[in-house]
C-alpha cells in the first residue's frame, strides 16, 4: 500500500448486509414510546397506526443486527459503498499532525445520507400496502430522497418544505418535483396546522416540526397515505448505520482506528449513522474513542435543551418521546443549514448523550461557513452547510492537535454537498451571511411549554 493513498474504497458486493441496532448496546428501554396525556385522548384517536409492523418491530428489537432485504440493499448497490478518504491536503494546510478522514454520503442522486433510509422506508410502506407517503423537510435533503425512493417504487409523493428553506433552496423542490413529488411551504393553508400557525404568525419562517405537523394531518386525507419521517425515530437511525459499518472496514484498511468521531446534528439520523457502530467498538475494544455531535447555536437542543418528554410535531399529535428538546413549539432562526433546526434530539441519542456516552458543540453561522469554504478550497468538496459544521469541529479537532503536537485520528462525516446551498456560500464570500445565535429567554419561554406527560406509563 503506497504511503500517499487518499481513498478508501470497496465493492458494491462489500455493501453491509445488516444494519446495526444500537438497543443490543444501550441501557434504555427497547420501547422509547409512552401514551399521551389524558387530555389528548380525544385527539389520539383521530391518528391511524402509521409505522408498518415489519418496520417498527426491527427498531424496537434487541438484537444487535437486522438483515437489510435484498431489494434495498440492492438499490444501495447503485451508489455504495460510499467512499472514505484521508483529507491530506485539509492537514497540509492546517499544518496539523492529526489524521483527517472523512466519509463521504453527497454522491448519491438525492446528494445526501438521507437516501439510505428513504429506500428502505418507500420498501416497508409499500410492502404493508401503503400507496402515498408524506412528510415534513427542512432543508430538502430529505424531501429529495423520499421523492426518489417513492419515485423508484410507484409511490405517489408529498412534501411539506420548511417556507423559508423552500425560498432558500429553490432548486431542492425542483429535484423534489423533477421525480414527481408534490411540494408545498410550510406553513401552508393546505392543513388546519397550517392555518392556524399562519393565522397567530403569518410570516412564519416555518420549521421541521411545523412541516411534520402539517404532512401528518395531511396524510389521514388521502388514500392508502401515511406519513413518513426522515430522522429522529429508531428505524431511521438503525438503517443509517450502514454509514458507520462500511466506516469501520474502510478505517482498518487505513490502519488506523479515530480517536474522535464527529457529525452535524439535527434530529440525529446522520450522526447515529456514523457514531453508533463506532460506539459498539469502543465497548467491545476498549477504545477511548470520542463521539461528537455538531447543533448550530440557533438550535442547540443538546447543549442547551432540556432532558423531557415532549412531542415530535408542533400540533402535538405524535406520541410523546424523552428526548433532549427546545419545546416542540420552538422555532429556530433562518439558518441556512435548514436540517439542524428541529427542536428534538433523536431518543437513542439523547439517552446516549444522558449517559455521558457522547459529547455535543455548538457553532455559529459564519464560522461554520467559513470551515465549510475552506475545506472547498482544500479538498474540492463543497459541504452542505449541516455538514459544514461537521467540518468546522473536525478543523478544530486538528488545531488543538497542532497545539499540542497530538498524531489525534479524526473521522468525520461529510453528509452531503452544497452544490444547491450555493446562494449560500454567495452571502457568505459577500460578506451578507447573518450570525444567528438564539436567546436565553427565546429558549425558555419555549420550555416553559412543555407537555405534562402525566403519570409514568409503560417506560420512564
Amino acid at each position: 500500500m503506497k504511503a500517499t493513498r487518499n481513498q478508501y474504497l470497496m465493492d458494491e458486493d462489500d455493501v453491509p448486509t445488516h444494519w446495526y441496532n444500537i438497543l443490543a448496546d444501550l441501557d434504555v428501554p427497547a420501547d422509547v414510546r409512552r401514551a399521551r396525556p389524558a387530555t389528548d385522548e380525544a385527539r389520539s384517536g383521530k391518528l391511524a397506526p402509521n409505522i408498518p409492523l415489519s418496520l417498527y418491530r426491527g427498531s424496537v428489537g434487541r438484537q444487535r443486527f437486522v438483515e437489510i432485504p435484498t431489494e434495498v440493499r440492492e438499490q444501495y448497490q447503485t451508489w455504495r459503498p460510499t467512499p472514505l478518504i484521508r483529507a491530506r491536503r485539509l492537514e497540509q494546510a492546517l499544518e496539523t499532525p492529526a489524521h483527517l478522514y472523512y466519509k463521504y454520503e453527497g454522491a448519491n442522486a438525492s446528494g445526501s445520507h438521507k437516501l439510505n433510509s428513504a429506500l428502505a422506508q418507500a420498501y416497508y410502506y409499500k410492502k404493508a400496502g401503503v400507496e402515498h407517503l408524506t412528510t415534513g423537510t427542512g432543508a430538502g435533503q430529505w424531501g429529495s430522497a423520499l421523492s426518489m425512493a417513492c419515485h423508484a417504487l410507484g409511490l405517489d409523493c408529498t412534501v411539506f418544505m420548511v417556507r423559508l428553506s423552500h425560498a432558500q433552496k429553490p432548486y431542492r423542490r425542483v429535484l423534489m418535483e423533477l421525480n414527481g413529488a408534490r411540494v408545498i411551504p410550510s406553513p401552508s393553508g393546505t392543513t388546519h396546522a397550517g392555518r392556524e400557525l399562519l393565522a397567530d404568525s403569518p410570516d412564519s419562517a416555518g420549521s421541521v416540526s411545523i412541516a411534520n405537523a402539517e404532512a401528518l394531518e395531511y396524510a389521514q386525507t388521502v388514500a392508502n397515505g401515511r406519513f413518513c419521517v426522515g430522522s429522529g425515530e429508531n428505524h431511521v437511525l438503525l438503517h443509517q448505520t450502514v454509514i458507520g459499518e462500511e466506516a469501520l472496514r474502510q478505517m482498518k484498511a487505513a490502519g488506523e482506528f479515530p480517536d474522535v468521531v464527529i457529525a452535524s446534528m439535527g434530529a440525529g439520523s446522520n450522526f447515529a449513522g456514523l457514531a453508533f457502530p463506532f460506539h459498539r467498538e469502543k465497548l467491545r475494544s476498549g477504545a477511548d474513542t470520542r463521539l461528537v455531535a455538531v447543533e448550530p447555536e440557533a438550535c442547540p437542543k443538546l447543549t442547551k435543551g432540556r432532558y423531557a418528554w415532549d412531542y415530535n410535531d408542533i400540533s402535538g399529535t405524535t406520541p410523546m418521546t424523552k428526548m433532549y428538546t427546545l419545546g416542540h413549539t420552538f422555532v429556530a432562526p433562518g439558518v441556512h443549514a435548514g436540517g439542524l433546526r428541529y427542536h428534538g434530539a433523536a431518543p437513542l441519542v439523547s439517552a446516549l448523550y444522558d449517559q455521558g456516552l457522547m459529547e455535543a458543540v455548538a457553532y455559529r453561522q459564519k464560522p461554520v461557513f467559513e470551515a465549510g469554504a475552506f475545506f472547498a478550497r482544500t479538498e474540492n468538496v463543497v459541504p452542505a452547510p449541516e455538514s459544514a459544521h461537521a467540518v468546522k469541529a473536525a478543523i478544530d479537532e486538528a488545531v488543538k492537535a497542532r497545539e499540542e503536537r497530538s498524531p489525534k485520528v479524526i473521522l468525520f462525516n461529510v453528509s452531503g454537498h452544497g452544490l444547491l446551498d450555493l446562494s449560500a456560500y454567495d452571502q457568505y464570500l459577500a460578506g451578507d451571511l447573518e450570525d444567528h445565535a438564539v436567546s436565553d429567554e427565546h429558549i425558555a419561554a419555549s420550555l416553559a411549554a412543555l407537555p405534562d406527560p402525566g403519570p409514568v406509563g409503560v417506560t420512564s
